[in-house]
């Protein structure tokens, strides 16, 4: 079993292969790929982006990271620190992953799932999952598993139908108040 502190370092690893870069903390989950926050651990999964040069990191593991404690529990506040990190497989990030894959929006994401799927052997090729969520932070659509073969179409199938909602969901992201500590439903 890998302690917190083992697991943190593990997904800061992720981030870089062998280099020095300035880490900084990002209270607010988002996702520019449309990865589903209600169906990942926010708080570890650490980078799952394509911003170029911003090396954020989610709050608490930041906080943990400089001062050993979690951000709920002792709250600090800082810039950009320098930390080494170096690039692991994704298979040591999957405990994280509450779908057993790494869950994306099937209405948002088809441009990265595309991309993915012309390199057969990368890793979300072969791991992947798409729901019929509109949003990272989950708040509108069905939480239901789509399917997709480009063969027959570039759009993924769902039982609801894709991109339909019947309503707002219930709250199940949740961020770390930069500062505070203080633990909010993502807006």
């Amino acid at each position: 079993m890998f302690t917190p502190f083992a697991l943190l370092l593990a997904f800061v690893a992720t981030l870089a292969a062998a280099e020095t870069h300035g880490i900084t903390p990002h209270d607010m989950y988002s996702s520019s790929v449309g990865v589903l926050g209600c169906k990942i651990n926010t708080n570890r999964l650490l980078r799952i982006d394509q911003s170029g040069g911003a090396y954020d990191i989610s709050y608490d593991a930041y906080n943990y990271l400089v001062s050993g404690q979690g951000a709920t529990e002792h709250p600090i506040t800082g810039g950009a620190v320098n930390m080494q990190v170096e690039n692991i497989s994704a298979d040591n990030c999957v405990q994280h992953l509450k779908a057993g894959g790494l869950a994306l929006s099937a209405s948002n994401s088809i441009n990265y799932v595309a991309s993915c799927l012309g390199q057969p052997n990368s890793w979300v090729a072969r791991n992947h999952r798409l729901f019929n969520i509109q949003d990272p932070v989950c708040h509108w659509g069905h939480d239901e598993q789509c399917t997709l073969d480009l063969a027959v179409s570039n759009q993924p199938s769902c039982p609801h139908g894709l991109g339909t909602t019947s309503g707002r969901l219930p709250d199940t992201v949740f961020n770390i108040q930069y500062g505070t500590g203080a633990v909010v439903a993502a807006p």
